[in-house]
């Protein structure tokens, strides 16, 4: 007899698979995005599936990368709500691939990284809908809300509904998070 988590994640269509240790030392899903590295053009094909779109920025070695991936990304309910409604694109903050920005330039990962003030791992950049409105604004200001460092996995969730619901629109996330049932 399969218990009831068992049952909701069969029935959800989550295997549970565990996420993939690549050669950079990164931990990856396998559902994240494959990309060429042109953040307009990921946005834009996010968009068009109905879907945001979301940096995660991480580290090798980082321990709380690791717990994103295996505590909060292994829960059925935020894997399958973020699979529904996201793209993510994985991206190492001292990484060497070419990443193609939204206003054009070509840099370096660890670069990008800089550009964003990014300083902390996992980081998740959460971007506006439309990469054509973005040229010409400040990187930050290219960002809906952001979460640097490790969020526990019902504030990491409500971090991915507050995105998706556009409440950054009206509140911050504290006031997001004080607004939720218990």
């Amino acid at each position: 007899m399969l218990g009831a988590v068992a049952m909701t994640a069969l029935s959800s269509g989550w295997a549970g698979a565990e996420p993939i240790l690549t050669d950079d030392g990164l931990y990856k899903e396998p559902w994240f995005l494959e990309s060429f590295l042109e953040l307009p053009e990921d946005l834009d094909d996010a968009r068009k599936a109905g879907k945001r779109f979301v940096v995660m920025w991480e580290l090798k070695g980082c321990p709380y990368c690791k717990e994103t991936h295996f505590v909060n990304f292994a829960r059925a309910d935020i894997a399958d709500y973020i699979k529904a409604n996201f793209v993510v694109l994985q991206l190492n903050i001292i990484g060497s691939r070419k990443v193609k920005d939204f206003d054009g330039q070509e840099l370096s990962e660890k670069d990008m990284a800089a550009k964003y003030g990014i300083r902390f791992t996992p980081t998740f950049q959460f971007f506006d809908e439309d990469s054509a409105s973005m040229k010409g604004r400040e990187p930050q200001k290219r960002e809906v809300a952001r979460a640097p460092g490790y969020l526990r996995p019902d504030d990491f969730l409500a971090m991915f509904r507050f995105v998706r619901d556009k409440a950054y629109q009206a509140k911050s996330f504290r006031d997001y998070l004080k607004s939720q049932p218990s």
